[in-house]
């Protein structure tokens, strides 16, 4: 009889392998010497998608016809060699998996038995997909960066040499050029910008926000900018007597893009499809809590779904009645230049910006479609309990922005300023008398720029290259001492955080205002950006604008 250690050691063993056999991530197969197929688990049945009453002796049934003869090739060299094998296959159902064969031997070393384990491949896969696409907007994101300040310094340039001759009273046809010139450096402009929200390299102004709101506030631009065949719903999420409703944490002007982009897509879409019989859009606030990490079926960054981790959300669903979306289509919907309009303007940037934004503010953005049955696109945020004040966007945007008008919008989605080919440039703002600007800029057309535009503002302007002369102008005693300093950021030697810090000290003035203009700002100066009295404007900018915000700071 078996003494009770070895029948303990017997019972134990039986049920670890009942263990392994129940892991429903494992397929498993024993094989008997002469390679039938003696035990099969569920997980295994349900990889080859063969149901397990129907499986039957031969292991290569479970596998598609064009992997058979490897993974016969390679049972066989175990049997021979008695050596653990690994290879990739397809099984029947046309799944991915990573096969170990395991030989299991008697004592004197002959082949007892074959082990086989089989590991879905599908969630390695997504993994490598999100990975590559990953790569690719940091490979994207860092050359929009690499070319962005010196490519937003000529479009600063550009832009204030068509306003400067604007100011000159030409004749109708040049004034007209101006505008057009105008019209396609800020068209350049937001190009940069779309490339650096799709690398998530914009600078970013976060703020508390009611989401309600905020798409109150835009119901009427973009009832404006769907047309009178498109009805838009607002369905907001209820909430108590006094509370704003769901808030979150972004920059205003930011989610205004996202979604002015979106409606733009779903008007698109719905003209596609029903033409002048127009269709619905609907724009609704949510909330969920998530009490487990959640992959979303739909549309996938890379073709790998994005898990949205646990946590308190905010939903904002824009829904639309259009054409929907084939896979094929919606596997590839956030790439960028991917594009299924080119022959309407469409430059491709519009989802991929939109998803970049809405990543680079800790959210996540899904996507629901199908041929015929509209789109629905969802973009959760991090719910925000936080004690502030409730930020409202205000229209139009910031400086150095497109202004968010109901003017017209091109194939890239991106809203056009109102400012039409012939109208009558506004004046530039008045400076406050007597008041003395230091400008530090190192581009010499943009610092001659905005010197004459200044200047003719009222400004008494002292302009410099670099910040080692400005501080040199500043230890001059019979100068005049600036009231407020404008500088670029990137510059050769000190760069412009470095010298407000040091004219500030110089001047023995810790309130000096400053303006910090630059083509782009990286992670590493964005907390200084937002210091105290520091305000920062991104180029491209025009002189007007320089002026008009100067004026606000003293």
């Amino acid at each position: 009889m078996w003494g009770r250690g070895l029948l303990a050691r017997l019972v134990a063993a039986d049920r670890a392998l009942e263990l392994v056999f129940a892991d429903p991530a494992t397929g498993i197969l024993v094989l008997d010497t002469k390679l039938r197929i003696r035990r099969c688990n569920p997980a295994m049945a349900a990889l080859a998608g063969i149901a397990p009453e129907r499986i039957g002796l031969d292991p290569l049934a479970l596998f598609a016809e064009s992997d058979r003869e490897a993974v016969e090739r390679e049972l066989r060299g175990l049997r021979a060699r008695g050596q653990e094998r690994a290879l990739a296959a397809r099984t029947a159902a046309g799944i991915g998996v990573a096969l170990t064969l395991v030989p299991a031997t008697e004592r004197d070393g002959r082949l007892a038995a074959v082990l086989l384990r089989a590991a879905d491949l599908t969630p390695l896969r997504a993994l490598e997909a999100q990975l590559a696409q990953s790569q690719k907007q940091l490979a994207l994101g860092q050359l929009a960066a690499g070319i962005a300040h010196d490519f937003n310094n000529l479009l600063t340039a550009v832009l204030g040499s068509a306003e400067a001759i604007a100011q000159r009273d030409p004749d109708a046809a040049t004034l007209e050029d101006a505008a057009q010139i105008r019209t396609s450096a800020e068209r350049g402009g937001a190009l940069v910008r779309q490339l650096l929200a799709f690398g998530r390299q914009q600078v970013l102004a976060p703020r508390p926000l009611a989401v309600n709101e905020t798409l109150v506030a835009l119901r009427s631009l973009l009832a404006r900018l769907l047309g009178a065949r498109i009805h838009l719903d607002l369905a907001l999420e209820q909430s108590g007597p006094g509370e704003k409703g769901p808030m979150v944490r972004v920059d205003p002007v930011q989610l205004d893009q996202v979604l002015i982009n979106l409606a733009v897509n779903a008007r698109d879409a719905i003209m596609e499809k029903r033409g002048d019989a127009g269709g619905e859009l609907r724009l609704a606030s949510g909330h969920a809590t998530l009490h487990r990490p959640l992959v979303p079926e739909g549309a996938a960054v890379g073709g790998g779904a994005e898990t949205i981790p646990p946590g308190r959300w905010v939903t904002i669903e824009v829904a639309d009645t259009g054409a929907g979306m084939s896979p094929e289509v919606m596997a590839r919907i956030f790439e960028p230049f991917f594009t299924t309009r080119r022959e309407k303007g469409g430059s491709g940037l519009g989802l991929s910006t939109v998803h970049g934004i809405v990543r680079q503010s800790e959210g996540y953005l899904t996507v629901a479609s199908k041929p015929g049955q509209g789109t629905v696109m969802r973009v959760w945020l991090p719910r925000w309990d936080g004690a502030a004040d409730i930020a409202i966007p205000k229209l139009p945007g910031a400086p150095g922005q497109l202004p968010l008008t109901a003017g017209p919008v091109g194939g890239d989605g991106v809203l056009r300023p109102t400012d039409a080919p012939g109208r009558t440039p506004v004046a530039l703002p008045a400076a406050p008398r007597g008041h003395t600007v230091l400008l530090v800029e190192d581009e010499a057309p943009v610092r001659r720029l905005a010197e004459r535009a200044l200047a003719t503002a009222g400004w008494s302007v002292v302009a410099t290259a670099d910040a080692e002369a400005a501080l040199a102008v500043l230890d001059t005693p019979d100068r005049p001492r600036p009231d407020v300093l404008v500088t670029d950021l990137a510059m050769p030697g000190m760069d412009g955080l470095s010298l407000i810090a040091a004219a500030r000290a110089r001047l023995d003035r810790p309130d000096l205002p400053a303006i910090v203009a630059s083509g782009y700002a990286d992670a590493s100066s964005r907390a200084e950006l937002e210091g105290p009295g520091i305000v920062f404007m991104p180029k491209p900018y025009t002189p007007r604008e320089l002026a008009a915000r100067l004026a606000t700071l003293v």
